[in-house]
């Protein structure tokens, strides 16, 4: 039977934190391990480079997020996980996408529009003031991750979902023009997965500055579970779980027995003091294991750069001959050839 083939990209902007985890992270480690999937797992540091342009910061977060990736479990044997910088095809087939890729495309990219408007607003003079041409194309690069590989399904989160229908729209177009080459992808939003607040009750987000992160030492992790923001209800009044961030991370991670007797401690009420202690606690105790392999890894990085190479030699025996054969359709071969 012919696997599916699925992608993911990690952007390696920062340390990974329990909302990345319950988003993307956890779902990706089980679908590595299942056994009709061909899963590709990249780091996809060129992305990061239109927001971080901190050498130090770049190399250091390029070596957080793949070392989390494998502590908590990826099967980097079942699947490929690689760094995006190690696969130059991904580069040529992005330069080929973007003359195949009309400007009003990238135009109506949501995160394009988004800053013109905030520029405008401002009233900077220039609406396109601080925007590289980085974030810009941001769609077309995205576009040649998931075409160099033929990826059938790509889980997104709901701001994605638009990334994919450019990528689809991109490959329709080089499809027409030079004849039947790319797999057009599909998105796959689940709404099952959780999407974690952080401690002011936004989503748990760097760009808020709210997060916990995976791997933090113990007394660091405690101190950041008692900085989640509750309401001001007393210890004996019954508490409603749907709106509370205790809750909603302690079922990201429990089991469903768990769930219902926690629901039960609500309604008979519960101090928000001994919540957070049970949370700190469940999670000190789901994390501990993972945070040594981390530890371990964050001190071999040897060894993680070996996982990325043999995962880039994998990638490669993909991307190689299919760019050999994109270059042939669009006249790129030996003259007389």
């Amino acid at each position: 039977m012919k696997k599916k083939v699925t992608l993911t990209g990690i952007t390696t902007t920062g340390t990974p934190h329990l909302g990345n985890y319950v988003g993307a992270i956890r779902p990706a480690v089980e679908a590595s391990r299942q056994e009709n999937n061909r899963s590709f797992y990249f780091l996809a540091d060129y992305h990061a480079l239109v927001k971080n342009q901190n050498p130090e910061r770049f190399r250091q977060s390029t070596r957080e997020v793949a070392a989390a990736w494998l502590a908590l479990g990826l099967d980097t044997d079942q699947s490929i996980f690689y760094r995006q910088t190690d696969i130059p095809e991904i580069m040529e087939l992005t330069w080929i996408l973007m003359c195949m890729t009309a400007k009003g495309l990238m135009n109506r990219a949501h995160a394009y529009k988004a800053l013109v408007a905030e520029n405008e607003k401002k009233r900077a003079g220039d609406p396109d003031k601080g925007i590289s041409m980085g974030l810009f194309c941001y769609p077309v690069l995205m576009a040649a991750d998931i075409l160099m590989f033929k990826a059938n399904e790509v889980p997104v989160g709901k701001d994605q979902v638009q990334h994919l229908e450019m990528a689809r729209d991109i490959a329709g177009r080089f499809n027409h023009v030079f004849g039947n080459t790319f797999v057009l992808p599909e998105a796959v939003t689940d709404t099952k997965t959780a999407v974690l607040k952080g401690l002011d009750g936004l989503k748990m987000s760097k760009s808020y500055d709210n997060t916990i992160p995976l791997f933090v030492p113990e007394k660091k992790l405690r101190k950041l579970i008692m900085k989640i923001k509750t309401n001001s209800q007393g210890p004996e009044e019954p508490k409603n779980p749907k709106t509370c961030t205790l809750f909603e991370t302690y079922q990201a991670f429990a089991t469903k027995e768990e769930v219902l007797a926690m629901k039960d401690r609500y309604a008979a009420g519960i101090a928000w003091g001994k919540m957070k202690q049970i949370l700190f606690e469940y999670l000190n105790d789901h994390l501990a294991e993972p945070r040594r392999h981390y530890q371990s890894l964050i001190e071999n990085p040897e060894y993680i750069e070996k996982v990325l190479k043999e995962g880039a030699e994998k990638a490669r025996a993909h991307s190689v001959p299919f760019l050999a054969e994109i270059r042939k359709k669009i006249g790129v071969q030996a003259i007389g050839g």
